[in-house]
């Protein structure tokens, strides 16, 4: 369960958290390898990557869940790694797994996670109240937590993790496993949390999530990081790039073949679900393509227009294909 907080030092000027160097193993196993970076006050900052690629190694670190064995953390002027619990008391935690008790209600954990915040009797019950409506799961207060589908018990360990309203909050796979309404609820309250002035940490493997939440983004790989920017200076490069999915019927890897020795000034690449991308530099003409499909045996089902992707600079940068990282969210419970 979460620490006891109370009152919490101001936050400074400059960078609010300093990840400088960080490394960490288990046994023989390299599970985070010198990573830096720093997150800004009141942003959205996404840590994206596959599944074990350090990110919960990364945020038990940051919370003092996990020591590091090399390098140093630092939020807002406090070392984590000599002072975790002074760090703690600005920080709301949610997990990847909630640390909820089964045998009790949703009203009596947000009230009891409260009561460890510091919270007086009055402004639990109250946040309590006011977050179970915010969620959703009002008429769910008085069943007991063991009850709750996967979805609501997400919603409620986040509703436990900001009960306080810490001005920093780390968010491991908000969404993962859940269904796409409970999702989209828990993208809302983020976005929401952060207007208002809560500095968020974001750990996700699903690319599209953090690309509509997330100011800046760390690509992590194998424990390192391969990249750190802005979602618009990562995009950049994309801008120019002109790109057309075809979805036909047949196999789309011996049609993108035969395309892409037609048509040699375009890029072919056979896609999941029968799909063809088609890229270029210049603007795409659908009509020969449809014709060249149709005239060798195919159907064109559909024909759209794409604008730039975040997972194409992901593939890009980290050299770790679509197709691995769709098949992990169907492991964790469907798409985002």
């Amino acid at each position: 369960m979460p620490n006891t907080v109370i009152d919490g030092p101001p936050l400074r000027e400059g960078p609010l958290i300093s990840v400088e160097k960080v490394s960490k193993s288990f046994g023989d196993v390299l599970a985070v390898d010198s990573i830096s970076f720093t997150v800004h006050s009141g942003e959205i900052f996404g840590f994206l990557g596959p599944n074990g690629a350090g990110k919960t190694t990364t945020i038990n670190m940051m919370t003092g869940l996990a020591r590091i064995d090399s390098g140093s953390i630092v939020i807002s002027g406090i070392d984590c790694g000599s002072r975790p619990k002074k760090a703690q008391r600005l920080m709301g935690i949610v997990p990847d797994e909630s640390n909820l008790y089964p045998e009790l209600t949703g009203y009596e954990n947000l009230c009891f996670c409260g009561s460890l915040y510091g919270m007086d009797r009055c402004s639990r019950q109250a946040g309590a109240r006011r977050l179970l409506g915010d969620l959703g799961l009002s008429e769910a207060a008085d069943r007991k937590f063991a009850g709750y589908s996967k979805g609501m018990k997400r919603k409620l360990t986040i509703a436990a993790g900001i009960i306080h309203e810490p001005p920093i909050l780390f968010l491991d796979e908000p969404t993962t496993g859940i269904d796409v309404a409970s999702a989209r609820q828990i993208r809302t309250l983020v976005s929401e949390l952060n207007r208002s002035g809560t500095t968020i940490f974001l750990t996700t493997h699903y690319i599209e999530e953090a690309e509509r939440l997330c100011r800046r983004i760390a690509f992590i790989v194998r424990g390192r990081i391969v990249r750190v920017d802005t979602v618009e200076a990562l995009m950049q490069p994309l801008q120019d790039m002109k790109a057309t999915m075809i979805t036909i019927t047949g196999r789309s890897d011996a049609m993108a073949g035969m395309l892409a020795e037609e048509f040699r000034d375009l890029h072919f690449a056979p896609h999941t679900g029968n799909g063809i991308r088609v890229e270029s530099k210049r603007t795409i003409s659908i009509g020969p393509l449809v014709r060249y499909i149709e005239e060798h045996g195919s159907e064109v089902l559909e024909a759209r227009r794409l604008g730039p992707s975040l997972e194409e600079v992901f593939v890009e940068v980290t050299g770790i294909e679509l197709n691995i990282m769709k098949k992990e969210k169907e492991r964790s419970g469907g798409k985002r």
